[in-house]
Protein backbone atom coordinates (compact mmCIF):
# COMPACT_ATOMS: atom_id res chain seq x y z
CA UNK A 1 0.00 0.00 0.00
CA UNK A 2 2.44 2.16 0.77
CA UNK A 3 4.92 1.17 -2.46
CA UNK A 4 1.60 2.18 -4.64
CA UNK A 5 1.51 5.65 -2.95
CA UNK A 6 4.87 6.63 -3.71
CA UNK A 7 4.18 5.24 -7.37
CA UNK A 8 0.91 8.02 -7.10
CA UNK A 9 2.98 10.93 -5.71
CA UNK A 10 5.69 10.49 -8.83
CA UNK A 11 3.44 10.31 -11.00
CA UNK A 12 1.56 13.82 -9.84
CA UNK A 13 4.83 15.28 -9.62
CA UNK A 14 5.49 13.94 -13.00
CA UNK A 15 2.45 15.71 -14.37
CA UNK A 16 3.11 18.94 -12.37
CA UNK A 17 6.38 19.44 -14.44
CA UNK A 18 5.12 18.22 -17.58
CA UNK A 19 1.96 20.91 -17.61
CA UNK A 20 4.44 23.84 -16.26
CA UNK A 21 6.75 22.72 -19.68
CA UNK A 22 3.51 23.10 -21.87
CA UNK A 23 3.15 25.99 -20.31
CA UNK A 24 6.74 27.68 -20.61
CA UNK A 25 6.49 26.32 -24.37
CA UNK A 26 3.36 27.89 -25.45
CA UNK A 27 3.85 31.27 -24.01
CA UNK A 28 7.81 30.71 -26.08
CA UNK A 29 5.91 29.59 -28.81
CA UNK A 30 3.54 32.66 -28.71
CA UNK A 31 6.08 35.20 -28.21
CA UNK A 32 8.03 33.84 -31.14
CA UNK A 33 5.22 34.24 -33.33
CA UNK A 34 4.08 37.53 -31.71
CA UNK A 35 7.94 39.28 -32.21
CA UNK A 36 7.57 41.03 -35.58
CA UNK A 37 4.37 42.58 -34.80
CA UNK A 38 5.66 43.46 -31.42
CA UNK A 39 8.63 44.85 -32.68
CA UNK A 40 6.77 46.68 -35.72
CA UNK A 41 4.56 48.37 -33.10
CA UNK A 42 7.40 49.85 -30.70
CA UNK A 43 9.95 50.88 -33.58
CA UNK A 44 8.37 54.20 -34.01
CA UNK A 45 7.67 54.89 -30.26
CA UNK A 46 11.57 53.96 -29.55
CA UNK A 47 13.01 54.80 -32.88
CA UNK A 48 13.43 58.00 -34.34
CA UNK A 49 14.34 58.66 -38.05
CA UNK A 50 17.43 60.74 -37.90
CA UNK A 51 16.96 64.57 -39.46
CA UNK A 52 18.56 64.44 -42.91
CA UNK A 53 21.94 66.66 -43.74
CA UNK A 54 21.43 70.08 -45.08
CA UNK A 55 24.50 70.80 -47.47
CA UNK A 56 24.61 74.19 -49.63
CA UNK A 57 24.52 73.93 -53.83
CA UNK A 58 27.90 71.92 -53.40
CA UNK A 59 27.42 69.52 -50.67
CA UNK A 60 29.41 71.55 -48.03
CA UNK A 61 27.43 70.14 -44.91
CA UNK A 62 25.41 73.21 -43.14
CA UNK A 63 23.29 70.72 -40.60
CA UNK A 64 23.85 66.98 -39.48
CA UNK A 65 23.10 64.76 -36.53
CA UNK A 66 25.49 63.71 -33.94
CA UNK A 67 24.82 60.64 -31.17
CA UNK A 68 24.36 61.95 -27.34
CA UNK A 69 22.70 60.48 -24.61
CA UNK A 70 20.21 61.73 -22.68
CA UNK A 71 19.59 60.46 -18.89
CA UNK A 72 16.18 59.22 -17.59
CA UNK A 73 14.97 57.78 -14.58
CA UNK A 74 12.05 55.62 -13.21
CA UNK A 75 11.10 56.81 -9.87
CA UNK A 76 9.42 53.63 -8.94
CA UNK A 77 12.48 52.23 -8.39
CA UNK A 78 14.86 54.68 -6.46
CA UNK A 79 15.67 53.27 -3.37
CA UNK A 80 17.09 56.29 -1.62
CA UNK A 81 15.94 59.79 -3.27
CA UNK A 82 18.35 61.87 -1.06
CA UNK A 83 20.91 59.39 -2.29
CA UNK A 84 20.25 59.76 -5.80
CA UNK A 85 19.94 63.71 -5.71
CA UNK A 86 24.06 64.08 -4.07
CA UNK A 87 25.25 61.50 -6.14
CA UNK A 88 23.52 62.95 -9.98
CA UNK A 89 24.47 66.75 -8.81
CA UNK A 90 28.23 66.01 -8.01
CA UNK A 91 28.42 64.90 -11.46
CA UNK A 92 26.00 67.30 -12.86
CA UNK A 93 25.97 70.31 -10.42
CA UNK A 94 23.62 72.25 -13.10
CA UNK A 95 20.76 70.26 -12.12
CA UNK A 96 17.82 72.04 -10.22
CA UNK A 97 17.74 70.07 -6.89
CA UNK A 98 14.17 70.90 -6.37
CA UNK A 99 13.01 70.07 -9.81
CA UNK A 100 15.04 66.53 -9.60
CA UNK A 101 13.59 65.77 -6.10
CA UNK A 102 10.09 66.54 -7.93
CA UNK A 103 10.88 64.50 -11.01
CA UNK A 104 12.15 61.46 -8.77
CA UNK A 105 8.80 61.30 -6.12
CA UNK A 106 6.86 61.20 -9.36
CA UNK A 107 4.29 58.18 -9.08
CA UNK A 108 5.89 57.24 -12.57
CA UNK A 109 7.98 54.70 -14.48
CA UNK A 110 9.81 57.15 -16.71
CA UNK A 111 10.80 60.94 -16.86
CA UNK A 112 13.62 63.02 -18.09
CA UNK A 113 16.16 64.10 -16.32
CA UNK A 114 18.81 65.69 -18.30
CA UNK A 115 19.05 65.58 -22.15
CA UNK A 116 22.15 65.74 -24.26
CA UNK A 117 24.64 65.27 -21.06
CA UNK A 118 28.24 64.80 -21.98
CA UNK A 119 30.17 61.15 -22.41
CA UNK A 120 31.91 62.63 -18.99
CA UNK A 121 28.74 62.66 -17.17
CA UNK A 122 27.18 59.52 -18.98
CA UNK A 123 30.20 57.55 -17.95
CA UNK A 124 30.69 58.95 -14.44
CA UNK A 125 27.05 58.19 -13.45
CA UNK A 126 27.31 55.15 -14.61
CA UNK A 127 30.10 54.23 -12.40
CA UNK A 128 27.80 55.58 -9.67
CA UNK A 129 25.63 52.86 -10.06
CA UNK A 130 22.86 54.15 -9.05
CA UNK A 131 19.16 52.05 -9.19
CA UNK A 132 16.45 53.32 -11.47
CA UNK A 133 18.70 55.78 -13.81
CA UNK A 134 19.73 54.99 -17.29
CA UNK A 135 20.26 56.40 -20.37
CA UNK A 136 18.85 56.58 -23.87
CA UNK A 137 20.40 57.18 -27.18
CA UNK A 138 19.57 60.01 -28.75
CA UNK A 139 20.81 62.51 -31.86
CA UNK A 140 21.67 66.42 -31.32
CA UNK A 141 21.11 68.65 -34.40
CA UNK A 142 24.60 70.31 -34.88
CA UNK A 143 24.83 73.33 -37.71
CA UNK A 144 29.16 73.32 -38.17
CA UNK A 145 29.29 76.65 -39.68
CA UNK A 146 28.01 78.51 -36.65
CA UNK A 147 26.10 81.41 -37.72
CA UNK A 148 26.12 81.20 -41.30
CA UNK A 149 23.06 81.00 -42.93
CA UNK A 150 21.19 81.07 -39.78
CA UNK A 151 18.11 82.50 -40.73
CA UNK A 152 17.95 80.06 -43.64
CA UNK A 153 18.19 77.08 -42.06
CA UNK A 154 16.11 77.92 -38.61
CA UNK A 155 16.48 75.48 -35.99
CA UNK A 156 15.03 72.01 -34.15
CA UNK A 157 13.91 71.96 -30.45
CA UNK A 158 15.23 69.34 -28.02
CA UNK A 159 13.10 66.84 -29.60
CA UNK A 160 14.85 67.48 -32.61
CA UNK A 161 11.81 69.24 -33.82
CA UNK A 162 12.07 71.52 -36.70
CA UNK A 163 11.24 75.11 -35.45
CA UNK A 164 11.85 77.77 -37.78
CA UNK A 165 13.58 78.24 -41.44
CA UNK A 166 14.45 75.28 -43.92
CA UNK A 167 14.45 72.89 -40.60
CA UNK A 168 10.56 73.40 -40.35
CA UNK A 169 10.15 73.09 -43.88
CA UNK A 170 11.30 69.78 -43.90
CA UNK A 171 9.08 68.52 -41.26
CA UNK A 172 5.70 70.03 -42.56
CA UNK A 173 6.67 68.40 -46.52
CA UNK A 174 7.29 64.94 -43.94
CA UNK A 175 10.81 64.84 -45.34
CA UNK A 176 11.40 62.97 -41.62
CA UNK A 177 9.43 59.98 -42.36
CA UNK A 178 10.46 58.29 -45.70
CA UNK A 179 13.41 56.53 -45.08
CA UNK A 180 12.83 52.46 -43.51
CA UNK A 181 12.55 51.54 -40.03
CA UNK A 182 13.59 48.38 -40.26
CA UNK A 183 17.42 49.26 -40.64
CA UNK A 184 18.85 51.46 -38.69
CA UNK A 185 21.93 51.69 -41.59
CA UNK A 186 19.31 52.82 -43.51
CA UNK A 187 17.13 55.49 -41.45
CA UNK A 188 18.68 58.05 -42.66
CA UNK A 189 16.94 60.27 -45.38
CA UNK A 190 18.59 62.09 -48.62
CA UNK A 191 20.33 65.03 -48.15
CA UNK A 192 18.45 68.33 -48.37
CA UNK A 193 21.13 70.61 -50.81
CA UNK A 194 20.28 74.00 -50.59
CA UNK A 195 20.47 76.69 -53.33
CA UNK A 196 22.79 78.55 -50.80
CA UNK A 197 27.05 78.70 -51.69
CA UNK A 198 28.84 79.02 -48.69
CA UNK A 199 31.27 81.18 -49.99
CA UNK A 200 28.93 83.78 -51.64
CA UNK A 201 27.27 83.77 -48.19
CA UNK A 202 30.01 84.15 -46.28
CA UNK A 203 31.28 87.15 -48.05
CA UNK A 204 27.75 88.83 -48.03
CA UNK A 205 27.49 88.21 -44.52
CA UNK A 206 31.35 89.38 -44.06
CA UNK A 207 30.51 92.88 -46.11
CA UNK A 208 26.98 93.92 -44.39
CA UNK A 209 28.75 93.37 -40.82
CA UNK A 210 31.38 95.96 -41.80
CA UNK A 211 29.01 98.39 -43.18
CA UNK A 212 26.59 98.07 -39.90
CA UNK A 213 29.49 98.48 -37.86
CA UNK A 214 31.28 101.24 -39.67
CA UNK A 215 28.01 103.03 -40.52
CA UNK A 216 27.18 102.37 -37.01
CA UNK A 217 23.71 101.17 -38.61
CA UNK A 218 20.83 99.22 -36.35
CA UNK A 219 20.46 96.42 -38.63
CA UNK A 220 21.20 94.98 -41.81
CA UNK A 221 20.53 92.41 -44.72
CA UNK A 222 21.78 91.19 -48.20
CA UNK A 223 20.50 88.84 -50.73
CA UNK A 224 22.43 87.24 -53.37
CA UNK A 225 20.23 85.85 -56.52
CA UNK A 226 20.67 84.05 -59.77
CA UNK A 227 17.94 86.30 -61.56
CA UNK A 228 17.57 83.44 -64.31
CA UNK A 229 16.87 80.29 -62.06
CA UNK A 230 15.61 82.32 -58.96
CA UNK A 231 17.87 80.31 -56.17
CA UNK A 232 18.77 82.67 -53.65
CA UNK A 233 22.74 82.01 -53.42
CA UNK A 234 23.10 84.02 -50.27
CA UNK A 235 20.62 85.44 -47.73
CA UNK A 236 21.59 87.41 -44.60
CA UNK A 237 20.51 89.82 -41.97
CA UNK A 238 22.30 90.79 -39.06
CA UNK A 239 21.99 90.80 -35.90
CA UNK A 240 21.27 86.85 -36.36
CA UNK A 241 21.57 83.79 -33.57
CA UNK A 242 23.68 80.89 -33.68
CA UNK A 243 21.04 77.66 -34.64
CA UNK A 244 23.39 76.06 -32.29
CA UNK A 245 21.84 77.54 -29.48
CA UNK A 246 18.79 78.86 -30.24
CA UNK A 247 17.47 80.87 -27.09
CA UNK A 248 18.16 83.79 -29.07
CA UNK A 249 16.29 83.42 -31.80
CA UNK A 250 12.87 84.45 -31.11
CA UNK A 251 13.90 87.94 -29.90
CA UNK A 252 12.43 90.94 -32.07
CA UNK A 253 16.12 92.13 -32.59
CA UNK A 254 17.34 88.45 -34.21
CA UNK A 255 14.28 88.26 -37.25
CA UNK A 256 15.37 87.78 -40.43
CA UNK A 257 14.94 90.92 -42.06
CA UNK A 258 14.58 89.55 -45.27
CA UNK A 259 11.02 87.09 -45.29
CA UNK A 260 9.79 87.92 -41.93
CA UNK A 261 10.07 91.92 -41.90
CA UNK A 262 8.43 94.19 -44.51
CA UNK A 263 9.67 97.55 -45.74
CA UNK A 264 9.29 100.56 -47.77
CA UNK A 265 12.16 100.19 -50.10
CA UNK A 266 11.57 104.11 -51.41
CA UNK A 267 13.47 104.46 -54.78
CA UNK A 268 14.02 101.00 -55.90
CA UNK A 269 10.65 100.66 -56.14
CA UNK A 270 10.89 103.27 -59.18
CA UNK A 271 12.03 100.69 -61.03
CA UNK A 272 8.66 99.35 -61.27
CA UNK A 273 6.98 102.24 -62.45
CA UNK A 274 9.52 103.13 -65.18
CA UNK A 275 9.01 99.37 -66.17
CA UNK A 276 5.19 99.78 -66.00
CA UNK A 277 5.71 103.06 -68.02
CA UNK A 278 7.86 101.93 -70.78
CA UNK A 279 6.08 98.65 -70.82
CA UNK A 280 2.71 100.16 -71.36
CA UNK A 281 3.62 102.77 -73.94
CA UNK A 282 2.73 105.72 -71.94
CA UNK A 283 6.64 106.94 -72.62
CA UNK A 284 9.53 106.02 -73.81
CA UNK A 285 13.46 106.56 -73.23
CA UNK A 286 12.97 110.23 -75.04
CA UNK A 287 9.82 111.18 -73.10
CA UNK A 288 10.26 113.90 -70.84
CA UNK A 289 8.60 115.35 -67.54
CA UNK A 290 8.21 118.42 -65.96
CA UNK A 291 10.16 118.89 -62.87
CA UNK A 292 10.29 122.83 -62.72
CA UNK A 293 7.93 122.70 -59.82
CA UNK A 294 6.52 120.27 -56.85
CA UNK A 295 3.78 118.29 -58.15
CA UNK A 296 0.50 118.93 -55.57
CA UNK A 297 -2.20 115.95 -55.57
CA UNK A 298 -4.99 117.31 -52.93
CA UNK A 299 -3.53 118.89 -50.29
CA UNK A 300 0.04 116.91 -50.92
CA UNK A 301 3.08 118.46 -52.58
CA UNK A 302 5.50 115.60 -53.83
CA UNK A 303 8.85 117.02 -54.06
CA UNK A 304 12.38 116.03 -55.29
CA UNK A 305 15.45 115.66 -52.80
CA UNK A 306 17.87 116.75 -54.61
CA UNK A 307 15.46 118.98 -56.95
CA UNK A 308 16.70 119.61 -60.86
CA UNK A 309 14.00 122.21 -60.91
CA UNK A 310 13.82 121.84 -65.03
CA UNK A 311 11.97 119.69 -67.49
CA UNK A 312 13.70 116.05 -67.31
CA UNK A 313 14.46 113.42 -69.81
CA UNK A 314 13.30 109.80 -68.73
CA UNK A 315 16.90 108.77 -68.28
CA UNK A 316 17.26 112.02 -66.30
CA UNK A 317 14.50 111.31 -63.77
CA UNK A 318 15.90 107.89 -63.44
CA UNK A 319 19.52 108.90 -62.63
CA UNK A 320 18.25 111.86 -60.33
CA UNK A 321 15.44 109.58 -58.73
CA UNK A 322 13.16 112.56 -59.72
CA UNK A 323 9.86 111.75 -57.13
CA UNK A 324 7.74 114.12 -59.21
CA UNK A 325 8.50 112.58 -62.72
CA UNK A 326 8.28 109.11 -62.00
CA UNK A 327 5.04 110.16 -60.08
CA UNK A 328 4.03 111.53 -63.35
CA UNK A 329 4.58 108.44 -65.20
CA UNK A 330 2.26 106.89 -62.55
CA UNK A 331 -0.41 109.38 -63.27
CA UNK A 332 0.21 108.92 -66.98
CA UNK A 333 -0.60 104.86 -66.64
CA UNK A 334 -4.04 105.61 -64.73
CA UNK A 335 -5.42 104.28 -60.99
CA UNK A 336 -6.45 101.12 -62.60
CA UNK A 337 -3.89 100.91 -64.63
CA UNK A 338 -1.17 101.21 -62.46
CA UNK A 339 -2.95 98.73 -59.47
CA UNK A 340 -2.63 95.81 -62.06
CA UNK A 341 0.67 96.15 -62.67
CA UNK A 342 1.86 95.99 -59.47
CA UNK A 343 -0.60 93.25 -58.54
CA UNK A 344 1.09 91.99 -62.07
CA UNK A 345 4.30 91.39 -60.95
CA UNK A 346 3.41 89.91 -56.94
CA UNK A 347 3.60 93.62 -54.85
CA UNK A 348 -0.10 92.90 -53.72
CA UNK A 349 0.25 89.35 -52.42
CA UNK A 350 2.65 87.46 -49.93
CA UNK A 351 5.43 86.11 -51.30
CA UNK A 352 5.96 82.35 -50.29
CA UNK A 353 9.08 80.47 -50.17
CA UNK A 354 10.39 77.38 -48.71
CA UNK A 355 10.92 79.81 -45.39
CA UNK A 356 7.92 79.47 -43.38
CA UNK A 357 8.44 82.84 -42.37
CA UNK A 358 7.08 84.94 -44.83
CA UNK A 359 5.09 88.65 -43.99
CA UNK A 360 2.18 89.81 -45.86
CA UNK A 361 2.67 93.69 -47.75
CA UNK A 362 1.38 96.48 -46.22
CA UNK A 363 -0.77 98.06 -49.10
CA UNK A 364 -2.70 101.50 -48.94
CA UNK A 365 -6.29 101.13 -47.34
CA UNK A 366 -8.21 103.13 -50.12
CA UNK A 367 -6.46 103.04 -53.43
CA UNK A 368 -6.88 106.60 -54.24
CA UNK A 369 -4.97 108.84 -56.86
CA UNK A 370 -2.47 110.12 -54.25
CA UNK A 371 -1.81 106.43 -52.75
CA UNK A 372 -0.91 105.78 -56.33
CA UNK A 373 1.41 108.51 -56.70
CA UNK A 374 3.03 107.84 -53.30
CA UNK A 375 3.72 104.44 -54.05
CA UNK A 376 4.92 105.28 -57.72
CA UNK A 377 8.06 106.04 -55.59
CA UNK A 378 8.41 103.64 -53.04
CA UNK A 379 6.40 104.94 -50.17
CA UNK A 380 3.22 104.33 -48.65
CA UNK A 381 3.63 100.33 -49.06
CA UNK A 382 5.54 97.94 -47.47
CA UNK A 383 7.12 94.70 -48.81
CA UNK A 384 9.33 91.63 -48.14
CA UNK A 385 13.13 92.58 -49.02
CA UNK A 386 13.05 89.51 -51.16
CA UNK A 387 10.32 90.36 -53.18
CA UNK A 388 11.73 93.12 -54.46
CA UNK A 389 14.63 91.70 -55.45
CA UNK A 390 12.54 89.09 -57.02
CA UNK A 391 10.79 91.75 -59.02
CA UNK A 392 14.22 93.65 -60.11
CA UNK A 393 15.04 90.61 -61.47
CA UNK A 394 12.32 89.83 -63.55
CA UNK A 395 12.91 93.50 -65.07
CA UNK A 396 16.43 93.07 -65.46
CA UNK A 397 16.55 88.80 -66.65
CA UNK A 398 14.30 89.66 -70.04
CA UNK A 399 10.69 90.01 -68.21
CA UNK A 400 10.46 86.42 -66.73
CA UNK A 401 9.06 86.15 -62.64
CA UNK A 402 10.98 83.85 -61.70
CA UNK A 403 10.01 82.45 -58.09
CA UNK A 404 12.43 82.41 -55.64
CA UNK A 405 13.64 79.41 -54.22
CA UNK A 406 16.35 78.30 -51.54
CA UNK A 407 16.16 74.47 -52.63
CA UNK A 408 18.72 74.08 -55.81
CA UNK A 409 16.99 73.96 -58.76
CA UNK A 410 17.24 72.36 -62.24
CA UNK A 411 17.83 75.43 -64.80
CA UNK A 412 16.25 73.41 -67.20
CA UNK A 413 13.12 73.41 -65.21
CA UNK A 414 12.93 77.11 -64.42
CA UNK A 415 10.58 77.24 -67.99
CA UNK A 416 7.89 75.39 -66.39
CA UNK A 417 6.90 78.04 -63.84
CA UNK A 418 7.98 81.67 -65.14
CA UNK A 419 6.38 84.26 -65.83
CA UNK A 420 6.28 87.36 -68.35
CA UNK A 421 5.46 90.63 -66.53
CA UNK A 422 7.02 92.97 -69.49
CA UNK A 423 8.12 92.36 -73.05
CA UNK A 424 11.87 91.65 -73.44
CA UNK A 425 12.41 95.18 -75.01
CA UNK A 426 11.43 96.86 -72.12
CA UNK A 427 13.82 94.80 -70.15
CA UNK A 428 16.63 95.87 -72.42
CA UNK A 429 15.58 99.47 -71.63
CA UNK A 430 15.55 98.65 -67.64
CA UNK A 431 19.39 97.27 -68.39
CA UNK A 432 20.35 100.41 -69.69
CA UNK A 433 18.54 102.54 -67.12
CA UNK A 434 20.70 99.89 -64.08
CA UNK A 435 24.10 100.41 -66.28
CA UNK A 436 23.20 103.78 -66.71
CA UNK A 437 22.55 104.49 -63.47
CA UNK A 438 25.98 103.54 -62.44
CA UNK A 439 27.89 104.83 -64.69
CA UNK A 440 26.62 108.90 -63.78
CA UNK A 441 23.44 108.70 -61.56
CA UNK A 442 23.19 107.56 -57.77
CA UNK A 443 24.65 103.87 -57.85
CA UNK A 444 28.36 105.22 -59.03
CA UNK A 445 29.85 104.14 -55.69
CA UNK A 446 28.66 100.19 -56.81
CA UNK A 447 30.56 100.90 -60.42
CA UNK A 448 33.67 102.15 -58.32
CA UNK A 449 33.86 99.30 -55.44
CA UNK A 450 33.41 96.23 -58.42
CA UNK A 451 35.90 97.88 -61.45
CA UNK A 452 34.78 95.69 -64.32
CA UNK A 453 32.29 93.80 -63.55
CA UNK A 454 29.70 96.00 -65.24
CA UNK A 455 27.61 96.46 -62.58
CA UNK A 456 23.65 98.70 -62.66
CA UNK A 457 21.37 98.66 -59.92
CA UNK A 458 18.95 101.33 -58.29
CA UNK A 459 19.13 102.77 -54.87
CA UNK A 460 16.33 104.10 -52.60
CA UNK A 461 16.51 105.61 -49.08
CA UNK A 462 13.21 105.54 -47.48
CA UNK A 463 12.17 107.54 -44.28
CA UNK A 464 11.17 105.34 -41.36
CA UNK A 465 7.72 105.50 -39.59
CA UNK A 466 8.05 106.78 -35.88
CA UNK A 467 5.72 106.75 -32.94
CA UNK A 468 2.54 106.88 -36.01
CA UNK A 469 4.67 109.60 -38.31
CA UNK A 470 7.65 109.90 -40.99
CA UNK A 471 10.91 110.83 -39.75
CA UNK A 472 13.55 112.74 -41.60
CA UNK A 473 16.53 110.96 -39.26
CA UNK A 474 15.20 107.55 -39.43
CA UNK A 475 15.70 106.25 -42.55
CA UNK A 476 16.22 102.57 -44.63
CA UNK A 477 18.81 102.96 -47.07
CA UNK A 478 18.76 100.07 -49.82
CA UNK A 479 20.18 99.41 -53.42
CA UNK A 480 19.39 96.57 -55.63
CA UNK A 481 20.99 95.82 -58.49
CA UNK A 482 22.81 93.24 -60.95
CA UNK A 483 25.95 92.37 -62.94
CA UNK A 484 26.92 91.96 -65.42
CA UNK A 485 24.57 94.30 -67.30
CA UNK A 486 25.45 93.04 -70.73
CA UNK A 487 24.20 89.95 -69.44
CA UNK A 488 22.37 89.44 -66.07
CA UNK A 489 22.89 86.91 -64.30
CA UNK A 490 23.15 87.83 -60.28
CA UNK A 491 21.56 90.21 -58.61
CA UNK A 492 22.46 91.90 -55.20
CA UNK A 493 20.41 93.36 -52.27
CA UNK A 494 21.74 95.14 -49.61
CA UNK A 495 20.04 97.18 -47.11
CA UNK A 496 20.87 99.25 -43.70
CA UNK A 497 19.02 100.27 -40.88
CA UNK A 498 19.62 103.95 -39.56
CA UNK A 499 22.69 104.23 -40.95
CA UNK A 500 24.67 107.28 -39.75
CA UNK A 501 26.36 110.05 -41.37
CA UNK A 502 30.27 108.78 -40.87
CA UNK A 503 33.80 110.72 -42.26
CA UNK A 504 33.58 110.98 -45.71
CA UNK A 505 30.64 110.98 -46.58
CA UNK A 506 29.87 114.69 -45.69
CA UNK A 507 27.10 114.36 -43.22
CA UNK A 508 24.60 112.24 -45.42
CA UNK A 509 23.41 109.17 -44.87
CA UNK A 510 21.57 108.53 -48.15
CA UNK A 511 21.84 105.15 -49.88
CA UNK A 512 24.75 106.51 -52.17
CA UNK A 513 27.10 107.07 -49.62
CA UNK A 514 26.71 103.25 -47.40
CA UNK A 515 24.66 101.01 -49.09
CA UNK A 516 25.66 101.66 -52.49
CA UNK A 517 29.62 101.11 -52.01
CA UNK A 518 28.92 98.05 -49.94
CA UNK A 519 26.99 96.28 -52.49
CA UNK A 520 30.27 97.25 -54.69
CA UNK A 521 32.32 95.44 -52.20
CA UNK A 522 30.11 92.66 -52.08
CA UNK A 523 29.91 92.27 -56.31
CA UNK A 524 33.87 92.39 -56.25
CA UNK A 525 34.53 89.65 -53.77
CA UNK A 526 31.02 87.17 -55.20
CA UNK A 527 32.35 87.82 -58.94
CA UNK A 528 35.26 85.82 -58.95
CA UNK A 529 33.58 83.01 -56.75
CA UNK A 530 30.76 82.69 -59.43
CA UNK A 531 32.74 82.76 -62.16
CA UNK A 532 32.31 86.25 -63.94
CA UNK A 533 35.36 87.55 -65.72
CA UNK A 534 36.13 90.83 -65.21
CA UNK A 535 35.69 93.34 -68.69
CA UNK A 536 37.31 96.24 -68.44
CA UNK A 537 36.82 99.74 -70.43
CA UNK A 538 39.62 101.71 -71.23
CA UNK A 539 39.14 103.89 -68.50
CA UNK A 540 38.76 101.37 -66.02
CA UNK A 541 42.42 100.25 -67.03
CA UNK A 542 43.66 103.84 -66.48
CA UNK A 543 42.33 103.82 -62.87
CA UNK A 544 44.03 100.52 -62.43
CA UNK A 545 47.23 101.60 -63.89
CA UNK A 546 47.38 104.47 -61.79
CA UNK A 547 46.58 102.30 -58.69
CA UNK A 548 49.18 100.02 -59.10
CA UNK A 549 52.04 103.06 -59.91
CA UNK A 550 50.96 105.09 -56.55
CA UNK A 551 51.36 101.63 -54.27
CA UNK A 552 54.47 101.01 -56.15
CA UNK A 553 55.81 104.42 -55.37
CA UNK A 554 55.01 103.52 -51.73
Amino acid sequence: MTKLRGHNRLRLVMLGFMVCFAVIAARTGQLALLAPEAKRVAAPADVRIPRPDITDRNGEVLATDIKVSSLWANPRKIIDVDEAIELLTAVVPDMNTVELRKKLTKDKAFVWLKREVSPFERQAIHNQGVPGVGFRNETRRVYPKGRLAAHVLGYVDVDSRGLAGIEKFMDDQGALYTASLTDPEQMRAMPAQLSIDVRVQHALTSEIAKAVSHFKAKAGAGVVLNINTGEVLALTSLPDYDPNRPIDAQKQVNLNRVTTGVFELGSVIKAVTFAMALDLGVTDLNGRYDARYPLVVGRSRINDFHAQKRILTVPEVFLHSSNIGTARMALDVGLAGHKAFLQRVGLFERMRTELPEAAAPLLPKRWSKIASVTAAFGHGFAVQPLQGITVVAALLNGGRMVPPTFLKRDAATVDGFATRIIKDSTSRDMRHLFRLNALKGTARKAAQNAIGYQVGGKTGTAEKVINGRYSKNHRLTSFVGAFPMDDPKYAVLVMLDEPQPVKGTYGYATSGWNAVPAAGRVISRIGPLLGVEPKYTEEELQKISKKVTALKGN
